[in-house]
């Protein structure tokens, strides 16, 4: 009894605030404000001590790896809509919320809108976007560990991003349902189906257990399904195919730290949660506990190396493509180099692993565009940036037409930059106008941050850091 009335009151309050924020002004959760500007936040995690200065740094408003999507193409109004991990114009490191769209048709960006201040300076909350079949424009805004909430929006109206409610979210928890307050490291796919949703909880019990869950309308979800917890635990990358959802992590040894992550591990659903299996079609059961099991793809701990993981696309057979970096280690700096991009396809009766390049951090990050059978693009900062060996560098575009067996540079797409650029992040069903979004930084200290975006073809524009008008056209920045 006294469970379903402490249910009961946190539902109702969780109802309040989301009724709150559209009355009571800047005082509320829910900002619906507009910025002047595009403008990042600029962040760091783990002073080193060395001249890298940090672990990682830099201008992390499309940051991290853990949190999809970014942005999304709706055909029905020719917009691209994004989010991203803004900042004010006087404070790089005040994580706002911020929601936005491309115009295909007049080639302009309007004003930002202010979803929430998050109140912190930690670009692990960054949010992440998702649309549904009505044309309303979620943001899930997600919490790094269990310390700051996480919350729900959706957009009042179809396709508009002027004002947002809160939503107040419950999941199935036995017989009864609770609120969904805090969720780490959101990844969110919607379908016919509704939305499914990949996610990390804390202590639970592992440091960092990967979990599912699904929603057929966004606000009451299934229970929360523990993928796996195998020592303290794991990050993962999801995806979404034409019949399956799929999920590669690696995990976290036993003794050595978070910092350390190795092996590549894959697990796919048919039915939406309901079971789970390994690529060639064996039941798991899950959660997974045990290092060695049947969704182990490579085993890079007997190697000595760490496997940093980027994206997961599925090709024109629904089978399973995996992007992700190997290094020696987890600090910045030569010592861990070589830094190799990898691609790992599932071919239909083994995994054929092939290499794209090196770079000269662990934390530059990409990701892979399928733009046909035999045209796989990967998008990321791979060429040395103006702070070697920090996160991010200078973009360039690299292809494979023998579906990722090799690839060659198609192109460097920018050059000469005063910071790094930082986490190129796709676009879903991308239009050809806009197919990339991403930020800059300095890597070494705080700094400013810019925004941009790209085409198919590789140039690379700005979007406006002020505005005096209620739209802008982006700049063009290509080398």
């Amino acid at each position: 009894m006294k469970s379903k009335l402490a249910t009961n009151f946190l539902w109702l309050s969780l109802t309040f605030l989301s009724m709150a924020s559209s009355v009571m002004g800047e005082e509320t959760i829910t900002l619906n404000q507009k910025a002047d500007g595009y403008r990042g936040i600029w962040y760091m995690n783990q002073p080193s001590g060395d001249e890298y200065v940090y672990k990682y740094s830099g201008g992390l408003g499309t940051y991290c790896a853990k949190h999809k999507p970014f942005a999304i193409y709706c055909e029905s109004v020719n917009k691209t809509f994004f989010c991203y991990g803004g900042a004010t114009s006087t404070d790089s490191r005040k994580l706002l919320h911020m929601v936005s769209y491309f115009d295909h048709d007049t080639q302009t960006v309007p004003r930002p809108t202010i979803l929430l201040d998050k109140k912190t300076d930690d670009a692990h909350d960054n949010p992440v976007i998702s649309v549904d079949d009505a044309g309303h424009i979620w943001i899930f805004s997600t919490s790094h560990g269990t310390g700051r909430p996480s919350y729900i929006h959706r957009s009042k109206r179809p396709f508009d991003i002027n004002e947002f409610e809160l939503i107040p979210a419950t999941r199935q928890v036995g017989q009864d349902r609770q609120p969904i307050t805090n969720f780490s490291y959101m990844q969110m796919w919607h379908s016919k189906e509704g939305f499914h949703a990949f996610f990390t909880r804390y202590n639970y019990p592992a440091a960092r257990t990967i979990c599912f869950m699904q929603s057929p309308n966004g606000s009451e979800w299934s229970d929360w399904q523990r993928l796996a917890h195998i020592d303290q635990g794991h990050y993962q990358i999801s995806g979404i195919g034409h019949a399956k959802l799929g999920s590669m992590f690696n995990y976290h040894p036993n003794g050595k730290g978070l910092n350390w992550r190795t092996n590549l591990y894959y697990i796919e659903t048919l039915n939406n949660g309901e079971s789970w299996q390994t690529v060639d079609g064996r039941t798991l059961q899950t959660p997974l506990t045990e290092v060695q099991n049947d969704a182990l793809i490579h085993d890079y701990e007997s190697e000595g190396l760490n496997v940093y993981l980027k994206d997961l696309r599925f090709d024109a057979q629904d089978r399973p493509v995996l992007l992700y970096i190997t290094s020696g280690g987890y600090e910045s700096g030569p010592r861990n180099d070589p830094r190799t991009w990898m691609i790992a396809r599932w071919t239909g009766s083994d995994w054929k692993l092939s290499p794209i390049t090196t770079s000269d951090n662990n934390y530059d990050f990409g990701e892979l565009w399928m733009m046909g059978e035999n045209d796989w693009r990967v998008i990321g900062p791979t060429e040395t940036g103006p702070q070697a060996y920090n996160p991010g560098g200078e973009v360039a575009m690299w292809k494979s037409s023998d579906q990722g067996a090799t690839w060659t540079k198609m192109r460097q797409m920018t050059e000469g930059s005063p910071m790094n650029h930082t986490y190129v992040r796709r676009a879903l069903n991308g239009h050809p106008d806009f197919v990339a979004i991403w930020a800059d930084g300095h890597g070494r200290k705080p700094s400013e941050s810019h925004l941009y975006f790209a085409n198919a073809a590789g140039d690379v524009f700005q979007l406006p850091r002020s505005m005096t008008t209620d739209t802008a056209k982006p700049i063009l920045v290509s080398p």
